[in-house]
């Protein structure tokens, strides 16, 4: 395969820093924001997660944010900071392996050749 897919075969997560551009996904901003609140571990990468365990690790994650209108601004301090912290790290290890903002392709959207972004 020419790029990295977020599931192997057996639809389990290949994990955060396995999957594309580092886990610049919505499948790797699950793990991240589950890190973000406490809910998983920083060291947990989701490596070999069913997409059942995806789902519920995402519903958790959804209900941290509802509690802050789905908003980064309407986070605590501290939460606020890890948030940074987190997703800066992200972007730059992403932008290492060759991730350009907004030109990400996920596998169940096609190829680049069929993206309607301008070149």
């Amino acid at each position: 395969m020419s790029r990295r897919e977020s599931f192997t075969r057996d639809r389990r997560y290949v994990g955060i820093h396995n999957d594309l551009h580092g886990g610049m996904t919505a499948m790797g901003g699950i793990i991240k924001d589950a890190w973000v609140f406490g809910l998983i571990p920083e060291s947990e990468t989701g490596e070999g997660w069913q997409l059942a365990q995806i789902q519920m690790l995402h519903d958790r994650v959804a209900a941290e944010w509802d509690k802050y209108g789905l908003l980064v601004r309407n986070l605590p301090p501290e939460l606020g900071e890890r948030h940074s912290r987190i997703h800066a790290e992200a972007i730059e290890r992403a932008r290492e392996l060759g991730w350009e903002p907004g030109l990400d392709v996920d596998s169940d959207m096609g190829d680049s050749e069929g993206s309607v972004l301008p070149k």
